[in-house]
């Protein structure tokens, strides 16, 4: 091999590699941010299950399914499991709001309204933060699976990182019972 030809070969190494260490680094950033909003959520739920609890109490299993939920959510080991958890602590927390229609003067609550509004906004944080995320995740897979890319991904130990998904693509409403127990 001529020596233009192994600079070459040499400055491409460093590019590529330079492009996966910047890659990575944007999806660690992005992933924080993820982390930021999920422990705000995460945060307010024991405000807005205490905020329920004062209106609602035999709706015990509604709201102890929030706490359940929580707690898995805030032990979740990587992101696909993190991912699963947030999913069913979003259902979780849709089933309790939609408890506050059978409650008017839960609905009418100010302290309600303010969890309730912060939760949206928090809401909307994590889908603009993950959507941030599982783009870059998708440019940092792609540049691992490329030819010749994937040499020196494989040889530096870079390796392909998981999609945080909140939403089932066949995801259901979920089903509520308004009804109020008889007796």
């Amino acid at each position: 091999m001529s020596g233009g030809l192994l600079a070459t070969v040499f400055v491409w190494a460093v590019i590529t590699f330079n492009r996966l260490v910047q890659l990575s680094r944007r999806a660690d950033g992005a992933w924080s941010d993820i982390d930021v909003q999920l422990k705000r959520r995460w945060d307010l739920i024991p405000a807005l299950v205490e905020t329920v609890k004062g209106y609602a109490r035999h709706e015990s299993a509604t709201l102890q399914q929030v706490v359940q939920a929580r707690a898995e959510a805030t032990q979740s080991a990587n992101v696909a499991q993190r991912g699963t958890h947030e999913r069913t602590l979003s259902t979780s927390v849709a089933r309790l709001f939609a408890l506050s229609e059978a409650y008017p003067d839960l609905k009418a609550n100010e302290s309600f309204q303010s969890l309730h509004r912060s939760l949206i906004e928090i809401e909307d944080s994590v889908q603009n933060a993950r959507r941030y995320y599982n783009a870059v995740i998708r440019d940092l897979n792609t540049q691992i699976q490329r030819f010749p890319a994937f040499v020196i991904a494989n040889a530096t130990g870079f390796r392909e990182r998981s999609f945080f998904q909140i939403e089932d693509d066949d995801r259901e409403n979920p089903k509520v019972d308004l009804r109020r127990p008889s007796g």
